[in-house]
């Protein structure tokens, strides 16, 4: 089995412990997944930025857990899956959505779905979605932002996931209660 080390603030390369400093500060811990991004500062930096930036996108707080939890279950992230149903209650997201998600169910909100199938429709065909795919989604009340944002979700899954599958990042004590897999 492949690991990867999962760091602290004393064994992260000079370039990451500020940044765990403020993964400290913001979450009451270390998330393992930080711990491991810690060995290349930058992937660090860019999880972080990424995360920022698609928490300031137009989606609420219910739309952010469809499009995370959507790319987590489908690319079958054992760490990812616990801490983002973890992070929904947190967002206070209805149960009964995490409980879709992560079950690979439908929503019953009608605009939810719609995100959650072109979420999906972009992550099985990695970007290439048809006219009819598009007119469907703005059907439901969605525009191109949203379309571009979904990409900038995908990008902070990515790193996450793939790097979760590599390192079999142990899943955060917090998170535990929430464990899931495919």
């Amino acid at each position: 089995m492949t690991t990867l080390k999962v760091h602290d603030i004393e064994s992260a390369p000079e370039g990451s412990k500020a940044l765990l400093e403020n993964s400290q500060k913001s979450f009451g811990m270390i998330p393992g997944l930080h711990g491991v991004l810690a060995s290349s500062p930058k992937i660090l930096e860019a999880y972080q930025t990424l995360h920022q930036l698609f928490t300031e996108t137009s989606f609420n707080n219910d739309e952010l857990t469809v499009v995370w939890q959507t790319i987590n279950v489908e690319h079958a992230c054992h760490y990812c899956v616990p801490a983002h149903t973890g992070i929904a209650k947190m967002m206070k997201v209805d149960d009964a959505i995490t409980e879709a998600l992560r079950n690979e169910t439908p929503l019953a909100d009608a605009k939810l779905e719609a995100l959650r199938t072109m979420t999906l429709i972009i992550v099985r065909n990695r970007g290439n979605v048809t006219q009819e795919d598009l007119d469907t989604f703005y059907t439901a009340g969605y525009g191109e932002q949203q379309v571009l944002e979904i990409i900038l979700g995908l990008s902070q899954k990515v790193i996450s996931n793939y790097t979760n599958h590599i390192a079999h990042t142990p899943v955060d004590a917090a998170f535990e209660k929430f464990a899931w897999s495919k």
